[in-house]
C-alpha cells in the first residue's frame, strides 16, 4: 500500500517513468483544480480556459443592411411636396370663395363686392378696391358689404369720398349692405352709397364724433412721478394725460368736435339727397335698427346681402344668377400658410385708437 504523501514509486501510472496520460486536444477546457470546489468561489472574470467562460461562436457574417429608413424618407419628402402644392393652390385660389371669384379672373358682366370690416384705421385697402373695379368695364355696379362701428375721422372721408367719385365720374352704382353694424364712420361711407340695405336688426346710425383719452395724472403722483412738457405755444399739449384740462383747452377742443360734426351732417344730407336740418335733428348720437331707420329716411331698404346683390344686378341689366367678384386677398407668407392666419395675436384696432389723443367717427 502506497502512502499518499509519498511520490508514486517508479513505473506506477503517473510517475516520472511510467506511462503518462494523453494530453488533451487543444482548446479542450481544462477541469480546474479541486481546491477551488473546496468552498472557495471560482475566479471573475473566469480565465479563458474556465469552464465559465462563454464558449467560442463562430463570427456573425454582417446583416444585409434594411432599406426601410430609405422609404421612410423618399415618402415625407413626396408627402411634403405633396402639401406645400396644396397650399400653393389654396394660396392663389384663396380669393374663390362662396361663389364668387377673384378680382380680373373671368369675364361677362360682374358685380364687385368690398368689404368694409371692423374699425377703419386706414383708407388704403378700401380705396385701393373700389378703385380697381371702377376701371374694370366688365364689373358693372359695386357692392360695398359694411360692417364696422365707424373710425378715424380722415379715413371714413377719403372712403365716402371715393364712393361718390366712382359715381359721379364712371356712372357706376355703388350700393351699400350693412351687415350687424353700420354705424358712425361706418354709416358716414354709406350715406354716400346710392342705395343703403340693412337687416332688421342691423345699428345704423350714430351720427356723430368723440374724442376721449385715460387721464392718468393721479396715478403719476402716486408714483411721485412729474412728467415733465416743454412747449411753444399755449395749446401745444392740449390734451395732455398727465393732467385735467383747462377750460380754454376744453372750449378749443369742442370747437373742433363740433366742426366735424357739422361736416358729418352735411355728408349725410349730400349722400342721402336730404335737408340738412332733417339730419341734424337726427345728429345726436344715438343709433336705430335697421327696421327703425327705414321710416327715417336713413336706409332705402331692409333686406339682407343677397337682396342687395340681386337688386343691383337687376338695376343695372344683369339677367339671372350675377357673377360676384371680390378683390384679390392680402398675400401672406410661408409661415401664414402652413401654421394658419397669425391675425389674432396683433393688436386690436380699437385698442390702438386709445392709445392716443384722436377725434373719431366712431360708435362705442
Amino acid at each position: 500500500m502506497v502512502d499518499a504523501g509519498q511520490p508514486p514509486p517508479p513505473g506506477a501510472p503517473g510517475s516520472p517513468t511510467g506511462p503518462q496520460p494523453e494530453a488533451a486536444p487543444a482548446g479542450t477546457p481544462v477541469p480546474p483544480p479541486a481546491a477551488q470546489f473546496a468552498g472557495a468561489p471560482p475566479p471573475w472574470p473566469p480565465p479563458a480556459y474556465s469552464p465559465y467562460a462563454s464558449p467560442p461562436f463562430p463570427p456573425v457574417p454582417p446583416a444585409r443592411r434594411s432599406r426601410v429608413w430609405l422609404w421612410v424618407l423618399l415618402g415625407s419628402a413626396a408627402f411634403f411636396v405633396f402639401v406645400l402644392a396644396t397650399f400653393a393652390f389654396v394660396y392663389l385660389t384663396m380669393g374663390s370663395e362662396g361663389g364668387t371669384t377673384t378680382a380680373f379672373s373671368g369675364f361677362g358682366d360682374r358685380i364687385g363686392v368690398v368689404d368694409l370690416d371692423g374699425v377703419i384705421i386706414t383708407p388704403s385697402l378700401v380705396v385701393r378696391d373700389l378703385k380697381r373695379f371702377a376701371e374694370d368695364d366688365s364689373v358693372k355696379a359695386i357692392v360695398l358689404h359694411i360692417n364696422t362701428p365707424g373710425g378715424g375721422v380722415a379715413a371714413t372721408e377719403e372712403i365716402y369720398r371715393e364712393v361718390r367719385r366712382i359715381q359721379a365720374e364712371k356712372k357706376k352704382k355703388v350700393v351699400a349692405s350693412v351687415e350687424t353694424v353700420g354705424a358712425s364712420g361706418g354709416y358716414y361711407v354709406a350715406s354716400g352709397c346710392s342705395k343703403i340695405f340693412a337687416n332688421n336688426g342691423s345699428i345704423v346710425g350714430s351720427i356723430g364724433v368723440i374724442a376721449e383719452w385715460v387721464n392718468y395724472g393721479d396715478l403719476l403722483r402716486w408714483a411721485k412721478l412729474k412728467a415733465v412738457t416743454m412747449k411753444a405755444g399755449a395749446l401745444k399739449d392740449a390734451g395732455s394725460p398727465t393732467r385735467d384740462l383747462t377750460p380754454e383747452e376744453r372750449v378749443y377742443f369742442q370747437g373742433l368736435l363740433d366742426d366735424m360734426h357739422g361736416q358729418f351732417i352735411r355728408a349725410v344730407a349730400e349722400g342721402r339727397r336730404l335737408n340738412p336740418d332733417d339730419i341734424k335733428k337726427l345728429a345726436d348720437g344715438r343709433v336705430w335698427t335697421g327696421e327703425q331707420a327705414l321710416p327715417l329716411h336713413l336706409v332705402d331698404q331692409v333686406g339682407d346681402f343677397q337682396a342687395a346683390v340681386y337688386d343691383t344686378a337687376r338695376s343695372v341689366g344683369i339677367r339671372g344668377e350675377p357673377t360676384l367678384v371680390r378683390p384679390p386677398r392680402e398675400r401672406r407668407g410661408l409661415l401664414d400658410l402652413a401654421f394658419g392666419d397669425s391675425s389674432e395675436w396683433l393688436p386690436d384696432g380699437a385698442k390702438l385708437l386709445e392709445s392716443h389723443v384722436g377725434f373719431y367717427y366712431l360708435w362705442k
